[in-house]
């Protein structure tokens, strides 16, 4: 046993490009600045903050990405971080109706999409993953998203638990890194934010690096 303490957890993120109406994706900023802004903030401790990917605002089409970029973090595992358990996945979506935060428990295995998604597929009721099933098939992140939720409220944060990612590319995309992470030993987490109109840009970042920290004390 060395005297080094827990390793630390690597936290990979994702957010999204525009969509139809939404023009400019707060997450697409957030996930662009958070490297900068910790830079400058610090990280929080036990932290090590892997890839910061863009995603295309797709279902379908744009699998080969999700992929490559789900997988990415796995191959430099072993230099990054000793343990694939401290391995998170952190996806961010933007929900323009909503008031506060969402820590988002579960996705189903439903693709049914209100508009078309930047590849022009509007699925209705189609399984996500075939082979898992039907459409009420449900996925659970491992983990605590109660805890989670209370840690941010505590900070200061409007946040709320969620049962229900919607039904478009954010539930796609958290269904499918959900499965990937089960297979995987890694764990995946879906946080949906509002609008910068809704809550500034400055509150956001503060609350995309306040969830690192938060994801750091749980996973250890």
């Amino acid at each position: 046993m060395g005297s080094e303490g827990p390793a630390a957890v690597t936290i990979h993120v994702t957010g999204f490009k525009k969509f139809h109406g939404v023009s400019e994706n707060p997450t697409e900023t957030i996930v662009s600045n958070l490297k900068e802004y910790t830079e400058k903030k610090g990280l929080p401790k036990g932290v090590i903050l892997g890839s910061c990917s863009v995603l295309e605002t797709a279902g379908q089409g744009a699998l080969t990405q999700l992929y490559q970029t789900l997988r990415s973090a796995l191959s430099g595992k072993d230099s990054r971080s000793p343990c694939s358990g401290r391995i998170v996945w952190l996806h961010f979506g933007v929900n323009s109706g909503a008031s506060r935060f969402a820590i988002e428990r579960q996705a189903a295995n439903e693709a049914t999409f209100r508009c078309p998604d930047e590849m022009g597929w509007k699925p209705q009721k189609v399984p996500i993953v075939p082979a898992d099933g039907g459409i009420s098939r449900v996925r659970e992140t491992s983990l605590p998203v109660e805890e989670i939720t209370k840690a941010l409220a505590k900070k200061g944060f409007d946040v709320m638990t969620s049962d229900d990612a919607g039904r478009f590319v954010c539930n796609y995309v958290y269904y499918h890194s959900l499965r990937f992470a089960e297979q995987s030993g890694v764990k995946s987490l879906f946080v949906h934010v509002p609008l910068f109109l809704t809550i500034d840009e400055d509150t956001q970042m503060k609350f995309a690096a306040s969830l690192l920290e938060v994801l750091a004390s749980l996973c250890q």
